[in-house]
Parts: structure tokens; sequence; C-alpha cells
């Protein structure tokens, strides 16, 4: 899971980006991550913890590689990390839509916006405001819904 948003997994936030033994004979997996941001202070604490998930399953060398270019997306996650997001408290990244294949589509309206609108997740409201561009961490900004009061985190697409 990840460390800052222990409600979604890393493969659901789309920073895993591939797995693959790098030496058969010598039974070491290969284990590639993007983190959200070059600067991400979480990028070690997840290594270790897929070494450690890693270890507990049996698998006793185990290499976890960072890479940065392609720089990570809002783009690579999921839909079911989008909903685990927004069940947890923190509005999704909103200047995508789902197409009606499932798959992600650009909602040019909302990238033309100045403001773009971000649903709370506590009541769904469109009435919201952003209060801070930097939220928790980085990646978030910091609304307040207009209707319920409650302030929350919104996950910055990029």
């Amino acid at each position: 899971m990840d460390p800052e948003v222990p409600a979604v997994s890393i493969v659901d936030l789309g920073i895993l980006r591939d797995v693959q033994w790098k030496d058969a004979i010598n039974s070491e997996l290969l284990v590639t991550v993007t983190p959200t941001y070059s600067g991400c202070p979480a990028t070690e604490v997840i290594a270790q913890s897929i070494r450690e998930a890693l270890h507990a399953r049996g698998i006793a060398k185990v290499d976890v590689q960072t890479q940065l270019s392609p720089a990570w997306t809002t783009d690579w996650m999921t839909l079911q990390g989008r909903d685990a997001l927004r069940a947890y408290g923190i509005a999704p990244p909103s200047a995508r839509a789902p197409s009606a294949d499932g798959s992600l589509t650009i909602n040019i309206s909302a990238l033309l916006q100045s403001k773009a609108v971000v649903p709370c997740p506590q009541c769904n409201s469109r009435n919201t405001r952003l209060l801070s561009q930097y939220g928790s961490t980085a990646c978030k900004a910091l609304y307040r819904c207009n209707n319920c009061l409650e302030p929350f985190d919104y996950f910055k697409p990029h």
C-alpha cells in the first residue's frame, strides 16, 4: 500500500511499472517503480515495503529500481485506485473522464478551465473551492466543500 495514502495500493496508484526475474538462476527479482514525482519522500519507504513483502513470500533477492522517465502521470492510476482515493476522503484527479469503453480520455474543458471543478469526496457536491495549491503532500491541493463544509485533499492531475 502507498505509505501516504494507505487505502490505495502501489499497483492501483500506477507507480509499480514492472516486475521481472533479473536473474532466474540466482532467483533475483527486479521491481521497477516510478514515484509520483522525483522528490517524493515516500520512494524509499515504498521500496523497503516491496522488499519486505517479497521477502515474507520467500523471495530472498529483490532489486527495487526507481525509473524517473517517463515521468509518472495520474493517467496510470486505475479506476479502482481512483475509487479507493474517493472512499478514503481524497478527491481523485478530475481532469480526465472515463469513456464508454472504460478507458480514460482527456476532458478538454476541465483542462482549459482556470479552476477545475472538484467534487467533494464526502457529499459529492460540486460546490467546492480551492484553499491552497498544496495539501498534505505536494501532489495534492487543499479544497473545502461549500455544502458540507469539510476540507479535503484533491490529488492533482499530472
